[in-house]
């Protein structure tokens, strides 16, 4: 499984959350590699998950407690999904392209603002 973490950026809002591309480990070859391989598939596979389309499960940092805190379905974040709905739809289309640590500007993804907000650790 690839995992990258991002910030989710809306108005007033900043969601620290992590992503993870639902497909086995790459096999550079060795046997311990190759049963760690093998035992992702076989769990995503039980769990669900197919290869051909791989699903992105994105869950929100601060998950303790939280209801609605983890999915790999863009479109069941809830009552008001707007943040989540539409960063976790950028992040499954752009999820090789993108780099651990970017942000992910909802209001700069829907063309609300000409400029995408910077990372607040860089502020």
């Amino acid at each position: 499984m690839i995992t990258k973490a991002f910030e989710v950026r809306d108005r007033g809002t900043f969601i620290p959350v992590v992503a993870i591309k639902m497909v086995p480990s790459f096999n550079s070859g060795t046997q311990a590699e190759f049963d760690v391989t093998e035992a992702e598939r076989y769990l995503l596979r039980r769990a669900g998950y197919g290869f051909e389309f791989p699903s992105i499960l994105l869950c929100r940092m601060e998950a303790s407690g939280v209801d609605r805190n983890a999915t790999y379905d863009a479109y069941s974040w809830g009552q008001n999904p707007r943040t989540m709905h539409v960063a976790h739809l950028h992040i499954e289309k752009n999820f090789d392209a993108l780099n651990s640590g970017d942000v992910i500007d909802v209001e700069f993804i829907l063309n609300e603002t000409q400029k995408a907000k910077r990372s607040e650790r860089l502020s």
